[in-house]
């Protein structure tokens, strides 16, 4: 796995694999080691997390040309389960759903662009943290994830392949 988007999150700069350092965002009770990570903390993990795959919200963004990571749209009733009790922990979901879990199709852009970071997946821990993602960000602390303006985050989305990562430290 090559650790190929770097997030400092003491200084709040995420750098691209070109070298380019981007003002970011991450969570609002600031980082935390991966082992400290629980749900609803508002704490960003520290670690390497593989990319899984993006998200777009049809309408609002498309994959860049030339792009090389897997993707799907965003669905109306689709989601990311964050309940603790949810046997379906930290995966995608369909609403309505019976355990807690966020809608990916916002009112506001955050999820315009979603980058699924592979944090707690393999398996899913039950209350270790879900959901963590690279998104947009609209200037504010997230609630775990990190996030960067779409316009650059879509730049970045160009420069990367399957097997990258996004390393916190």
């Amino acid at each position: 796995m090559s650790a190929v988007i770097r997030v400092d999150s003491a200084a709040l700069k995420l750098t691209g694999p070109d070298g380019v350092a981007i003002a970011c965002t991450i969570g609002r009770a600031g980082a935390c080691s991966a082992a400290d990570k629980r749900e609803g903390d508002g704490m960003t993990p520290l670690g390497a997390w593989p990319i899984r795959t993006v998200l777009f919200r049809s309408g609002r963004s498309m994959p860049p040309p030339g792009m090389r990571l897997p993707w799907r749209w965003v669905r109306p009733a689709d989601g990311w389960s964050d309940g603790p009790d949810d046997p379906h922990y930290n995966r995608p979901v369909v609403h309505p759903h019976c355990h807690s879990a966020e809608r990916l199709e916002r009112d506001d852009g955050l999820y315009d662009v979603i980058v699924v970071l592979g944090h707690n997946d393999d398996p899913p821990i039950t209350g270790l943290g879900s959901a963590i993602f690279l998104h947009c960000s609209e200037g504010r602390p997230t609630e775990g994830c990190v996030a960067i303006e779409k316009h650059a985050l879509l730049g970045l989305l160009e420069q990367l392949r399957p097997g990258d990562a996004v390393e916190i430290i």
